[in-house]
C-alpha cells in the first residue's frame, strides 16, 4: 500500500470548520450512530488481512497474529462493546430534585459534544486509532485523525478504510510527522484524545491549553510487576512473558521491570523460567515469525543504548534466547539484574523486550520502591495471598491493574483505561470513554406553578416558607 501524502498544515483548520459545520447541521442520532459502527466493523473484519499486511511492512516484521489479536480483535470487541450498550448509555436518565424543589422534575441527558480529534501512536497503529475514534461516533460526534508518521502503511490503510466508511465530512484524517501533530494539537476541538510518551504528552496539552480543550491522555511510564514470596516463579514467568515480548515489548502497559520478593536463587530460578518460556515460544529466533521487530532504526538503537550502559555499570546482561540483528531489527528478549536507580535502563520507559529484575527483601520494601516513582499506568501484583494482593492495592495508586497476570485489563471494554499523573488523565474504553467524548447535560423542568416563584422580595412575607426550607 503506497504512504500517504503529507497534510499541509494550513489545510488543518478548514477541514475541523467543515467537520463542525457538518456535525452542527445534522447531529447522529441513534440509527447513524449504530450504522457507523456496523459498517466500520464490516470493513475492518473484511480487511484485516490487508491490515496485517500493512503494519508487517512498518514494523519490518510483526506477527501476523499479534495483529489480529492486537490490533483485530481489541477493535472488533469495543465496536460490539459499544452497539450493545448505545440505546441504554444515550437513555436520558430521571434524577430526585429532593422535596425543597418539588414538583419540578430533573434528569440527565448525554449530549455529544462536536469533533473529536485522536493522535494515535504507532506501537498499536489500528488499535489506538479506531478505539476512540469508534468510542467517539459512539457518543454522537465527528472525528479527525491524526495516525502516527512511523507507520505511514498502517495509515495509509486507516485513510482508505474510513473513506470507505465514512462521509468526509464525518471522519477526516491528517497525515504527516511532528509538525502537522504540533498544528493538530492547537486546533480547537471540542475533545482531544492522545497516545504516546508522557514527554509528547506535555507538549499536546500545552498546545490545546489556550483552547481549553478537554483531553483524554493515555500516556506511559515504568509499570512495575511484584512478584509475591508466595508465587510459583514458573507461573509468573510464563505470565510476564506474555506481556512483556508481545509486540516486542512495544506496549505503554508491558511489565517495565520485576520486583521480585525473594533472595538470589529465587531470582535465578525465575531467570531460568523466563529462558525455558522464551526458548519454548521463539526457538532460536532465526526463523522467528511469531516475533515482532523494533518498530526503527532510532528505537533499535535506544534498545542497544540502554544494554551499552548496563555493561558499562557492570550489570549483568542476560540474552534469553538467539541474538540481536540489527539489519531486520531483531532485538533478542533480554534480562537485566539488579539494575540501579542510576542506570538508564531504569530512567525510561524502555518499550522493548528489556526486563530488568530486582530483588527486594520484603512486600513493604517493593510498595516503598513503587511509591519513590511516578504512578504507573499499569501494575501487576503476583500473588495467591489476598491480603498482600489488597496491601498491594491500598498503598499504592496506578492507571490499572491485572492481578496475577499482564496487560489483560486493557482487554476488558467494561473497564475505564486511563493512567494517572505522568501516565495520563481521563479515561477511555466502553462508559467512560463514551461519556468522556460528551457532555452530562443536566436538565430541570420547572411546572407551571412552582414554590420558586414565592422567592421574591419582599422577603419578609415569605419568612416562614424561607424558615421551613432551611429547617
Amino acid at each position: 500500500m503506497d504512504t500517504p501524502a503529507t497534510t499541509s498544515s494550513d489545510t488543518l483548520p478548514s477541514t475541523l470548520a467543515r467537520l463542525r459545520a457538518a456535525w452542527q447541521a445534522r447531529k447522529p442520532g441513534e440509527s447513524q450512530r449504530r450504522d457507523d459502527l456496523r459498517r466500520l466493523r464490516d470493513a475492518l473484519k473484511r480487511r484485516l488481512p490487508e491490515m496485517a499486511d500493512a503494519i508487517a511492512a512498518d514494523f519490518g516484521h510483526r506477527s501476523r497474529h499479534e495483529s489480529l489479536i492486537a490490533d483485530g480483535m481489541t477493535v472488533l470487541n469495543e465496536i460490539d462493546h459499544l452497539s450493545s450498550h448505545l440505546r441504554k448509555w444515550m437513555k436520558p436518565k430521571r434524577v430526585g430534585t429532593g422535596w425543597r424543589f418539588w414538583p419540578a422534575r430533573a434528569e440527565v441527558r448525554h449530549a455529544p459534544v462536536g469533533v473529536v480529534g485522536v493522535i494515535s501512536p504507532w506501537n498499536y497503529p489500528v488499535n489506538l486509532a479506531l478505539i476512540p475514534l469508534a468510542t467517539a461516533i459512539a457518543a454522537g460526534n465527528h472525528v479527525f485523525l491524526k495516525p502516527s508518521e512511523h507507520t505511514p502503511r498502517a495509515s495509509a490503510f486507516l485513510q482508505s478504510l474510513l473513506a470507505e466508511v465514512f462521509p468526509e465530512d464525518r471522519v477526516a484524517v491528517a497525515t504527516g510527522g511532528a509538525d502537522i501533530a504540533a498544528a493538530f494539537a492547537a486546533l480547537p476541538f471540542d475533545h482531544l484524545v492522545f497516545t504516546g510518551s508522557t514527554a509528547v504528552g506535555r507538549k499536546v496539552m500545552a498546545a490545546a491549553a489556550p483552547n481549553l480543550t478537554p483531553l483524554t491522555l493515555e500516556l506511559g511510564g515504568k509499570s512495575p510487576a511484584i512478584v509475591c514470596a508466595d508465587f510459583p516463579v514458573e507461573r509468573a514467568a510464563a505470565r510476564l512473558a506474555t506481556g512483556k515480548w508481545f509486540n516486542g515489548g512495544q506496549t505503554c502497559i508491558a511489565p517495565d521491570y520485576v520486583l521480585l520478593v525473594g533472595d538470589g536463587a529465587r531470582r535465578d530460578l525465575l531467570v531460568q523460567a523466563l529462558r525455558d518460556e522464551t526458548a519454548a515460544r521463539y526457538g532460536d529466533l532465526d526463523k522467528a515469525n511469531d516475533y515482532t521487530r523494533i518498530i526503527n532504526d532510532a528505537q533499535f538503537a535506544r534498545l542497544g543504548g540502554y544494554l551499552d550502559d548496563a555493561r558499562t555499570r557492570g550489570l549483568e546482561v542476560i540474552p534469553l534466547v538467539g541474538k540481536h540483528d540489527a539489519t531486520q531489527r531483531l532485538f533478542t528478549p533480554t534480562l537485566v539484574l539488579e539494575p540501579g536507580d542510576d542506570a538508564a535502563v531504569m530512567q525510561d520507559e524502555i518499550f522493548g523486550p528489556i526486563l530488568p529484575i530486582i530483588t527486594v527483601d520484603t512486600l513493604q520494601d517493593a510498595i516503598t520502591f513503587v511509591n519513590a516513582r511516578d504512578r504507573p499506568l499499569a501494575l501487576y501484583p503476583f500473588s495467591h495471598d489476598r491480603g498482600s494482593v489488597e496491601k498491594i492495592l491500598h498503598d499504592t495508586l496506578a492507571g490499572g491493574v491485572t492481578v496475577n497476570d499482564t496487560v489483560l485489563h486493557f482487554g476488558i471494554n467494561a473497564l475505564p483505561f486511563g493512567g494517572i499523573g505522568p501516565s495520563g488523565m481521563g479515561a477511555y474504553h466502553g462508559r467512560a470513554g463514551f461519556d468522556a467524548m460528551g457532555k452530562q447535560l443536566p436538565i430541570l423542568w420547572q411546572p407551571r406553578r412552582a414554590g420558586s416563584d414565592l422567592l421574591k422580595p419582599p422577603y419578609a412575607k415569605v419568612a416562614r416558607f424561607i424558615d421551613f426550607i432551611i429547617r
